[in-house]
């Protein structure tokens, strides 16, 4: 969450013609924003050329760069790139085709390129046969393969915005550094230009794009060039180059309060209760003096004042509240003038589902699915808003008076459009508890939706055992997802009905390419009977279903027989 005080810094200039025809229908645009919006969304750059043969495509390319452009900077900044510019593609290639059917024929196509420099991540979108090339040190890469083929002395687009009700982009990306320069083409320069002239005028660059790209598009109409010629480059001037120093004044900029009792106040809050005082942070009831209303006040620990990382997941903690809105998910709210490091959150009365667990030793599975229910519910949230929150375990699920369950704590939820961006700060190690960890972590991959699937189901599996399906691994990292042994709920004494369990199961395989693909199909399976999933466990050998079972079966076989031959050889 540390921005660093270095800018991103670039250059753009492009130029489009016509060409030897009446009208041009290529277009491209750029924008390069400022403060937030350049660190959460990066600068981004599109080049559209219409298909020829369609009437209105000069509207197709025009509308596609600019509304890719607003619409990628109307998403939300909790989305990953691919995320937002994915949404932002698949809804632009509806509009096209949609106005195309409206009109019985198809009018509007054109091809499509754009890309996006986020931090230090060039990330690119391709459909048709525009182009993106990356030069580096006299050496250029064309990033992009075209979707066309030829026939005799015709070119056929195999794939354009609006040719279909659907339509597949290419992405990919890559690491970029200062110096490089990015090439947008449409067919009119690279057809005409081979792939060493491009390099040549590339090579001779001066830090001038626009006159850079009027050579290209000058060299291709001296070279023959018979369609509309587009070129635009962008210039890496300058990276954000994130440093210790930089991450720690900026976290560091407000001091930590000390440990504070009933009665004293902070800034316009005024201590009611010590909720808890522990070695990692303060924890306070407090009422605003200003509007009389109840927050929850949370503050680190000055043990924790030279911990970076600690800090970064404090602050953003803070904002994943104030970006979610869901009423199973806590609220945290902006406190601007404030003068010490904490953050105000909803005050929720109630008790954690820790609490209620031990109060519920035999819970009814009624009460287990209204909790599983509510907790879906708000880490749908999280989904949506391109986020993982990585620690759904029971002291991290309250439950109000009116029993509903709000998620807290978002100290180490894995935000995908901030984790993109480039950070002195290791933040490769789990920070989750053991027991409720998905095994994925432990395998040194990233998190997703079906890790807090995996953790909501550990939840529940031990609502209804009173235990953790797994035993916790004596090291932080594991080499093989078989490492891990799922305990049966006989194990524990106790019976499940096997729709339960079978649901349990899945939700709880080690691998995550094998458990639920959704929330809503966990939910569905856990409040009815899947006779398909009940089969498929029955017909598992027993050694799998119960491998404790079966192996203490096994032992006591084997010992009746060793005890029956020494019996034979003593009487015989």
């Amino acid at each position: 969450m540390a921005i660093s005080a270095k800018s991103l810094t670039v250059k753009i200039g492009g130029q489009s013609s016509a060409g030897r025809k009446p009208n041009n229908q290529d277009a491209f645009a750029a924008k390069v924003p400022t403060c937030d919006e350049l660190f959460y969304k990066g600068i981004a750059l599109a080049i559209a050329d219409g298909v020829s043969s369609c009437d209105d495509s000069h509207i197709a390319s025009q509308t596609s760069v600019t509304s890719f452009i607003s619409d990628y900077y109307s998403t939300s900044n909790s989305w990953s790139v691919k995320h937002s510019a994915s949404r932002v593609l698949t809804g632009l290639n509806a509009w096209i085709s949609q106005q195309n059917n409206s009109r019985k024929h198809t009018d509007m196509m054109c091809t499509f390129s754009a890309v996006i420099l986020k931090s230090h991540t060039l990330s690119w979108f391709h459909v048709g046969d525009t182009r993106i090339y990356h030069w580096r040190q006299n050496k250029l890469d064309c990033l992009t393969q075209d979707h066309a083929y030829k026939e005799r002395s015709h070119t056929y687009l195999a794939r354009a915005l609006g040719g279909a009700a659907r339509i597949d982009v290419d992405y990919s990306e890559l690491i970029i550094k200062q110096g490089d320069l990015v090439l947008l083409t449409s067919d009119g320069v690279h057809e005409a230009l081979t792939h060493k002239q491009i390099n040549l005028i590339l090579s001779a660059y001066e830090g001038n794009p626009e006159f850079t790209s009027q050579m290209l598009v000058d060299q291709a109409l001296v070279s023959g060039s018979q369609d509309n010629l587009t070129a635009v480059i962008l210039e890496v001037s300058a990276l954000a180059e994130p440093s210790l120093e930089e991450s720690h004044e900026l976290l560091t900029s407000l001091p930590i309060p000390p440990a504070l009792e009933v009665g004293q106040k902070i800034d316009h809050f005024n201590i009611n209760k010590v909720i808890f005082s522990g070695t990692r942070s303060h924890m306070y009831q407090v009422t605003d003096l200003n509007t009389q209303q109840d927050y929850i006040l949370k503050a680190p620990s000055q043990n924790f004042q030279d911990d970076l990382i600690y800090l970064d997941g404090f602050v953003r903690e803070e904002w994943v509240g104030q970006h979610l809105n869901h009423q199973n998910v806590m609220k945290t709210y902006a406190s601007p003038n404030k003068t010490w490091l904490y953050y105000i959150a909803e005050y929720i009365e109630g008790m954690s589902v820790r609490q209620w667990m031990d109060d519920h030793p035999e819970p009814d599975l009624i009460d287990v699915r209204q909790i599983m229910s509510q907790t879906i519910a708000g880490l749908r949230a999280f989904q949506r808003a391109d986020m993982v929150h990585q620690d759904i375990k029971p002291e991290n699920l309250m439950i109000d008076k009116e029993g509903r369950v709000v998620i807290i704590d978002f100290g180490t939820t894995r935000i995908s459009g901030i984790d993109e961006l480039a950070s002195p700060l290791d933040k490769s190690l789990p920070q989750g508890s053991v027991g409720y960890l998905a095994p994925e972590y432990l395998m040194g991959e990233t998190g997703t939706m079906q890790s807090d699937l995996f953790s909501l189901a550990v939840v529940i599996y031990e609502m209804l055992l009173a235990g953790l399906p797994f035993e916790a691994p004596k090291q932080p990292k594991i080499k093989s997802y078989s490492d891990l042994t799922y305990r049966s709920a006989t194990s524990y004494g106790k019976r499940l009905p096997v729709w339960v369990e079978a649901c349990l199961i899945k939700a709880l395989k080690a691998n995550p390419k094998e458990r639920y693909r959704a929330f809503s199909e966990f939910e569905q399976d856990f409040n009815h009977p899947n006779k398909n999933l009940v089969n498929a466990h029955e017909k598992m050998p027993l050694v799998i279903r119960y491998p404790l079972k079966t192996w203490q079966t096994s032992s006591l076989i084997l010992l009746t027989i060793c005890l029956i031959q020494q019996y034979w050889i003593h009487t015989h």
